[in-house]
């Protein structure tokens, strides 16, 4: 299996960055708050809100380096798709069977090893107009085998006709503390990510632990 570094080709993100910020400019008015949470050097983990599909070209317009991104296994069936979404980043994960996805795992630990940044959706999947439960098995092998600054990021969409308003907001990075249990961790990183979307944090719950 190639390597996740050699997935992402940097130039055909450079080359989707302008016609993608042409188009989504039509539909959206994006707003940038708290880039200066973002660490100069070093890797470090986005964990935003999951509402719609768009908030994945949004979220990388949002910020000026290449990301990586982990995203659901269905989208890589296809070879054309494949090959699109792996050189813009995407590491297909199997959310219904983890462990079949586990040298896609390894990849994500070196490329953080590496000092690159990767995006996590920790809901798993699209959660509009409210929070959803957050995911703690992949957050939990990262943060002790790396220990990367974790960020949370929230997302909001107006409710505008037309073309709509969004805002994205990172947050400050999530504490670290190894006497914080995982569940606890999940937990202050979910409310965080409540909060900068505007939404109240869910009851927690650790599905899929």
């Amino acid at each position: 299996m190639p390597s996740c570094r050699k997935g992402r080709k940097d130039t055909v993100v450079a080359l989707i960055r302008v016609p993608a910020k042409v188009f989504m400019s039509v539909f959206f008015r994006l707003r940038v708050r708290g880039v200066e949470n973002l660490p100069v050097k070093g890797p470090f983990v986005l964990l935003p809100k999951h509402q719609r599909w768009e908030d994945i070209p949004l979220l990388g317009l949002a910020v000026s380096c290449p990301l990586y991104y982990v995203a659901k296994q269905e989208l890589f069936e296809h070879p054309l798709s494949r090959w699109f979404f792996t050189a813009l980043g995407g590491i297909p994960i199997n959310r219904r069977r983890p462990m079949e996805s586990r040298h896609a795992i390894k990849g994500v630990q070196r490329l953080l090893e590496e000092g690159e940044r990767v995006v996590i959706f920790p809901e798993g999947t699209y959660y509009k107009g409210r929070m959803g439960p957050g995911r703690l098995g992949l957050l939990r092998f990262l943060r002790y085998r790396v220990r990367p600054a974790f960020i949370p990021v929230g997302i909001r969409y107006g409710d505008e006709k037309g073309r709509k308003s969004v805002e994205i907001s990172f947050g400050r990075a999530v504490p670290e503390d190894s006497s914080v249990s995982p569940e606890s961790f999940l937990e202050r990183v979910m409310g965080e990510i409540a909060r900068l979307s505007g939404f109240i944090p869910p009851p927690f719950e650790v599905p899929g632990k």
